[in-house]
């Protein structure tokens, strides 16, 4: 690939979050939303310098003999990212600077602690003094060295003595930190319009009473992001998930990989932050007045309606919903769901139909990232309590969920649950899960099994705002194949075989480069030739360079890529052939879909997988292909349109400009909302209605 363009990741991926700040800047989007987005920004880039950053700090602290066979120079790259994210935070500040006045046309007025009338200032003094003073622990930054912890905020504030006689040329500091169990917007009761704070300056209004013995001069927001790698050395002996507890301890002790700082603070003060703090140069990153952004979702919101998206609740599913038994009706034919715009109750209600069926003998399942109040786990766990063998399989590796899944794999495994933990060097991203019912009255004879494939995690909280496809069914090519996988799971088979399934480590690579290869050969002959590929990351080598060819031997190929996208199209004599969009809107667009034309014989995957090295070679993925032409049909339509999408689509180009999709016949098509209007229709008409 040294001689073929690609982008770099990191780079890709801050586009990615640009098309995010482009939402939060989009007039057209509700006020509200457009905080939302601001807030998802935020968060976005905490975790892109908690990870991403920090593991090219690693790089640069390996010796100059390990660095040599680096395809990147981790300096200059660090470089253009703090290029790039400045010009982001900068564009930030000014959206949200410039939503205040249309916050106080909706009757919500943010002011700091300088902007206040004698009775607001009195009441927040008094709240001070009753809610925050008894949570704030101030370290003067003297001699000792303070410990920051990850991703909290905190105020230096410059402490002059009043003393005059103790005075220096320079200020005492205090570091506060900000509580992090209080409510991030303080809003000032019976006042029109309703005036709010963010806590960081009811604070500030509190300093002078909380050091009495000084003049409070500024106090300047600052955090310190550290690296979120659990460094767990060695996987393949010993016991992991003993191993991941007690890196999960250590995680916020991790080195900095950022320190955010108000940039109006004296360069005086930073240095003496630096150096108690142990920072290097390239830890200090420039921010505002205000950090910790995430915390807008729960910034007040307008009263007005029209401020917020409008209402779009999950929709009930056409012959679910009625149907008498859920394991009957998939036993009758696939079935599937379209979330979040269907409703996800059916997933919980099969596993709990399960659960309680007498001839049901044993459930399977894969957690990657359990909900906090998971009804799926506590489904399998009413299984386990009535008898039946369960089996789960949860991935204790997945960032920042691991001690969430952790503490349910020890419930679920007090209950009788056999819990399978995570395995040695990769990572169990698939997305399924098996009920064996008998087939006859004798315990010995064969079960029979209904499937749940799905493209995103089995997680009630998630299936509300991520697009994703879950499919029913009970075919034996897929199924007796999904059991395969949970025998590898399970160490009962080491070298599994898949003739439908695609399985990573196993078959997904090659599967996927066989019918890459086969349009390719399609196009050569002058026959129909084109691909359809959704995922939300593009970035293995080998797999790019087969786009190549296959666009330069004349192949179509349709790339709809939620994130980051290393390849580059539009290339001439090279990917000129391929098309690339992105769709950010009110839902993440999570599925994956691989469609490949072959010559009118189409062939329809959905997938867990993105197009990653990690993917490909690392986790245990699942792709599955759509045999029933009904819901073959159904992924065609949610395909064209978003395809078609004209409103909510940016171009992936050479440049990364994210240059909204405007054609020349603009046919307003926004793939959501229209998505989930022809659902909503499917409900009022007949079930067999064709989609279209």
């Amino acid at each position: 690939m040294a001689d073929l363009p690609t982008f770099d990741r990191e780079l890709s991926w801050l586009a990615f979050n640009g098309r995010v700040l482009q939402e939060a800047a989009d007039p057209r989007v509700p006020l509200a939303e457009r905080l939302g987005f601001l807030a998802i920004f935020s968060s976005n880039l905490d975790e892109f310098f908690r990870v991403r950053v920090a593991a090219l700090r690693a790089l640069l602290r390996l010796k100059k003999k390990h660095k040599k066979g680096l395809d990147v120079s981790p300096a200059k790259l660090l470089h253009e990212i703090h290029a790039i994210v400045a010009a982001q935070q900068e564009a930030f500040g000014e959206t949200f600077r410039a939503l205040l006045p249309s916050l106080e046309e909706h009757g919500i007025a943010l002011r700091d602690e300088r902007r206040l009338t004698d009775e607001q200032r009195a009441y927040l003094l008094d709240y001070f003094a009753r809610a925050v003073r008894p949570q704030l622990r101030p370290i003067l930054l003297g001699d000792a060295v303070p410990f920051l912890e990850n991703g909290r905020l905190y105020l230096a504030a410059e402490l002059w003595p009043r003393d005059l006689s103790l005075r220096t040329v320079t200020p005492d500091v205090a570091l506060v930190e900000v509580p992090s169990g209080l409510d991030r917007f303080v809003e000032v009761p019976d006042t029109d319009p309703r005036v709010v704070l963010f806590l960081d300056d009811v604070i500030r209004l509190g300093l002078p009473g909380l050091f009495p013995a000084y003049d409070v001069g500024e106090a300047f927001a600052v955090k310190l992001t550290r690296d979120a790698d659990l460094n767990v050395e060695d996987e393949f002996s010993g016991d992991l998930v003993a191993k991941i507890r007690k890196a999960l301890d250590r995680r916020d002790l991790g080195p900095p990989s950022r320190f955010l700082y108000d940039p109006r603070m004296p360069y005086g003060l930073l240095t003496a932050l630096k150096d108690r703090l142990g920072l290097e140069d390239e830890d200090l990153v420039g921010g505002g007045r205000y950090h910790n952004f995430g915390d807008l979702w729960d910034f007040p919101r307008p009263a007005d309606p029209a401020a917020s998206f409008p209402p779009l609740p999950p929709l009930p599913h056409p012959e679910l919903e009625t149907a008498p038994s859920l394991l009957a009706a998939v036993a009758e034919r696939d079935r599937m769901l379209h979330l979040p715009y269907q409703r996800y109750d059916y997933v919980v209600r099969l596993l709990e139909e399960a659960a309680e069926a007498e001839d049901v003998e044993e459930l399977w399942m894969s957690l990657y990232r359990v909900a906090t109040d998971s009804a799926l786990a506590r489904a399998l766990i009413a299984a386990a309590e009535r008898g039946k063998r369960v089996t789960a399989f949860v991935e204790v590796k997945a960032r920042f969920d691991e001690e969430n899944n952790l503490d349910w794999a020890e419930r679920m495994e007090a209950a009788g649950v056999r819990v399978l933990y995570s395995m040695p060097g990769v990572k169990v991203h698939a997305k399924l899960a098996l009920i064996g019912q008998r087939t006859g009255k004798k315990k010995s004879d064969a079960l029979r099994y209904t499937g749940l494939f799905s493209t995103g995690n089995f997680n009630e909280k998630t299936a509300r705002v991520y697009a994703d496809h879950v499919l029913f069914t009970a075919d034996p090519r897929l199924t007796d194949e999904a059991r395969r996988v949970f025998a590898f799971l399970a160490g009962e088979d080491d070298a599994p075989t898949f003739e439908h399934l695609l399985v990573a480590p196993f078959t997904l690579h090659k599967g996927v480069t066989k019918r890459i290869k086969r349009e390719v050969k399609h196009a050569a002959a002058g026959r129909s030739a084109r691909m359809t590929l959704k995922m939300n990351a593009l970035e293995e080598d080998a797999v790019i360079a087969r786009l190549y060819e296959a666009s330069a031997a004349g192949v179509d190929v349709r790339l709809i890529v939620r994130g980051f996208c290393r390849l580059t199209p539009g290339v001439p004599g090279l990917s000129e052939r391929i098309e690339a969009r992105s769709i950010v809107d009110r839902f993440l667009e999570h599925a994956r879909v691989y469609r490949f034309d072959n010559d009118g014989d189409e062939e329809l995957f959905l997938a867990s997988a993105d197009w990653m090295h990690r993917n490909f070679h690392r986790r245990v993925e699942v792709a599955f292909p759509i045999y029933d032409d009904a819901l073959r049909a159904e992924i065609e339509h949610v395909l064209a349109l978003q395809l078609a999408d004209d409103t909510k689509a940016r171009v992936l180009d050479a440049e990364q400009r994210n240059d909204y999709y405007r054609p020349a016949q603009r046919t307003g098509v926004r793939a959501q909302t229209d998505t989930y209007a022809w659902l909503q229709a499917r409900v009022i008409e007949p079930a067999d209605a064709a989609p279209g």
